[in-house]
């Protein structure tokens, strides 16, 4: 129910469980961490879903027993931040819950117009993963950063673009080219050119 493909140095990560909202079960989030840990090697990597979601977070069931607050999500995305080459979240769908996290610590979003984006963790009773708000707040500040973790609000793609939470909206049946078109020229570049300009453009460089 994780896809990954490699072409060349781009390595394209789907979530492919359309049915359950594409909703992580423990496997499937193993599986996502294990994939980003091992992704040091690829120029860029573009995490993107089936269906008209891009996640859910976690499986209902699992939640329940555990899995909404497992460390994993954090070395997640913390494993996602840390690499080298140029990351994109394409976002097919909504984005919700625990999978915000992943789609934070890229280096870019891009959404079909219909994607909403929201993170419930107050109203279900559980913090945020702990890098999130620092994320949040770098790309939308304190006050926005509040209205969807503490005002519970479902953000349109439209106010996510104009926020600065979403880099470019996309329609559907262009997505992908669009996710492949942004990271094309890091794929080709000198990876070591490639590494110090990310590198300088790294909050704080």
């Amino acid at each position: 129910m994780i896809r990954l493909e490699q072409d060349g140095g781009l390595w394209i990560v789907t979530i492919d469980r359309p049915e359950k909202a594409n909703s992580l079960t423990p496997e499937m989030l193993e599986e996502l961490v294990r994939i980003a840990e091992a992704a040091g090697e690829a120029r860029a990597l573009i995490l993107t879903g089936t269906g008209k979601v891009f996640s859910a977070g976690a499986d209902l069931e699992a939640a329940k027993t555990g899995l909404a607050t497992s460390p994993l999500w954090e070395r997640l995305s913390g494993a996602i931040a840390r690499l080298p080459g140029l990351t994109v979240a394409a976002l097919n769908g909504t984005l919700a819950g625990g999978a915000m996290g992943m789609a934070l610590a890229c280096d870019l979003r891009i959404a079909v117009p219909t994607a909403k984006v929201f993170y419930p963790v107050m109203k279900l009773g559980f913090l945020p993963q702990p890098s999130d708000p620092g994320r949040m707040i770098d790309l939308i500040g304190p006050a926005r950063t509040k209205m969807i973790l503490m005002g519970g609000q479902k953000i349109t793609a439209e106010e996510a673009c104009a926020f600065g939470l979403i880099d470019r909206i996309v329609e559907p049946d262009a997505l992908m080219e669009t996710a492949r078109d942004l990271v094309a020229d890091t794929c080709a570049a000198d990876p070591e050119v490639a590494r110090a300009i990310g590198a300088l453009c790294a909050p704080g460089a």
